[in-house]
């Protein structure tokens, strides 16, 4: 069977995890072969649409926490196989406890050497969407020790809607920093070995520390919602945007059923 619609055996004990913390660290998702060569391509896909962009030191700090591309599963048909994983999908969809996951879309993250952090924020502040039922696998392309500025997490921090309204920013850094001091929430900072990709939802607070290695950190992430998820009215202008970015044709009030958002696991 394809490596990348073989399923992963959760546990109970990871589903309750996830449940209660809303983020969790899986070890051999993906095995070297596959995701080296996944790695190649998705690797020439990200030089050649950012060739142009602009040097480090002359970006802010959103642009220096890493290059950002959107939806490669359109750009390339050798990468789509990837994005569309029944095995990635299966686990996003286990661990939210739904019965089926819809594409939001997929994000290449690479941060280069010497890029600079990724601030604390939720990524939910950006979408236009019904509920808390998303999430994010963040899937290094390869070992990522902690000089390559690993995603970090304050679990269970989805309970706190103080810095909800934050994009990410110098002041999300800072504010939602000094609330996180005061509160309980364990702060997760560890490595990623080559084949572990995290999961976390749409609320939960995470950041990234800066590369300190001249190498690039390469990251792949895809975002995932329950399939039956509606379109809510946007909040801010970013969601807005991600509406008729992400969701093109969708109508406030109804599940998010468009060409861009199919079904990718379904029980």
């Amino acid at each position: 069977m394809n490596p990348l619609d073989t399923p992963y055996l959760l546990s109970p004990e990871q589903i309750a995890f996830y449940q209660k913390n809303r983020f969790i660290k899986l070890k051999q998702v993906f095995d070297a072969e596959t995701l080296a060569y996944y790695t190649e391509h998705i690797t020439q896909q990200v030089d050649s649409q950012t060739k142009l962009a602009a040097k480090l030191e002359e970006r802010d700090t959103y642009g220096k926490a890493f290059l950002q591309l959107f939806n490669l599963w359109r750009e390339s048909d050798t990468i789509k196989p990837f994005v569309f994983s029944k095995r990635v999908a299966q686990l996003a969809a286990e661990l939210m406890q739904v019965d089926g996951v819809r594409l939001y879309h997929d994000q290449a993250l690479f941060k280069e050497g010497g890029g600079g952090i990724t601030p604390w924020h939720a990524d939910q502040y950006y979408w236009p969407l019904s509920s808390d039922k998303t999430i994010t696998a963040w899937i290094p392309l390869q070992e990522t020790p902690l000089p390559l500025g690993p995603l970090e997490f304050s679990a269970g921090s989805h309970r706190i809607v103080d810095g909800r309204e934050l994009k990410i920013s110098d002041d999300s850094e800072q504010r939602i920093a000094e609330k996180l001091r005061v509160t309980d929430f364990e702060h997760v900072i560890e490595p990623f070995e080559l084949g572990e990709v995290s999961f976390h939802s749409g609320w939960v607070f995470h950041r990234a520390g800066a590369n300190t290695t001249d190498q690039t950190r390469k990251v792949m992430t895809i975002i995932y919602m329950d399939k039956n998820i509606r379109l809510q009215q946007p909040a801010n202008k970013n969601q807005e945007n991600d509406w008729h970015t992400w969701c093109p044709g969708a109508t406030v009030g109804e599940v998010i059923d468009t060409e861009l958002n199919p079904v990718l696991y379904s029980l």
